[in-house]
């Protein structure tokens, strides 16, 4: 079973889901099944909302399943039942600090589950609190600009905190689109994080016990401290 990763992005279908919910499936046969059940938790108010159900749709394109979202709002944890019985799950987009906060209750539990080969998909939000170390927003390091203000979810220098746990990479996504590939390139420059990975949109990156592989139209972008006296940043594509 696999963690995929979703940069955002609205041109999201089979290409990118089918994987995630055959991987549900065969979960779902493994306590028979014949439907996966799939948890599908969002933040936020009404946009938010579109999102998780344009998410769901793009997930039903990968096959039948059974869908069951869960929404809450800021300030708000889901509770731990949002995660019983199910065979897979999915984290969607929205304000990355928002869903820091709202799935605090939740992480042990995730890493159990993950660990025991739960699929997990996050999209947006949700790929990037996935990281251990969870790139939430900003958009300046030490008051100098590094990506644009429209890119900050609500915060003015850029923010490191504890994510999910699910990969070692710090997270970040929308790359090329929004303009975060130059603030992950910042955050490493500046040792907030030795390593990480940027994802545009309508593209995934797939996490599982073999190689890494990327689907959908984009790229992943691979950023890379030096240990070298030069101090320069590598960058470099993974696929598209």
């Amino acid at each position: 079973m696999s963690i995929h990763l979703v940069g955002g992005g609205s041109e999201i279908g089979a290409p990118i889901t089918g994987r995630f919910v055959a991987e549900a499936i065969r979960r779902a046969a493994s306590v028979r099944r014949a439907t996966p059940r799939i948890a599908l938790l969002a933040v936020g108010p009404t946009a938010d909302t579109d999102v998780s159900s344009g998410l769901a749709d793009a997930i039903r394109a990968g096959g039948a399943v059974e869908i069951v979202t869960t929404t809450t709002t800021a300030g708000t944890p889901f509770a731990t039942a949002v995660l019983s019985d199910i065979d897979a799950l999915v984290v969607a987009g929205g304000r990355t600090p928002e869903y820091i906060e709202t799935t605090a209750p939740l992480v042990d539990q995730i890493r159990l589950l993950v660990a025991d080969g739960l699929p997990y998909l996050g999209y947006s939000a949700g790929a990037a609190i996935a990281a251990d170390r969870a790139l939430v927003g900003g958009w300046r390091i030490g008051g100098v600009p590094v990506c644009p203000e429209e890119s900050a979810e609500g915060l003015d220098e850029v923010e490191i905190v504890e994510g999910l746990g699910l990969v070692d990479l710090t997270v970040d996504v929308h790359a090329v689109q929004s303009g975060t590939l130059a603030r992950l390139i910042a955050a490493t420059e500046a040792g907030f994080v030795p390593a990480g990975l940027a994802i545009d949109e309508d593209t995934a990156l797939v996490v599982g016990d073999g190689a890494l592989d990327v689907l959908g139209t984009g790229s992943v972008w691979r950023v890379v401290g030096s240990d070298d006296e030069d101090g320069f940043v590598r960058v470099a594509t993974m696929g598209g």
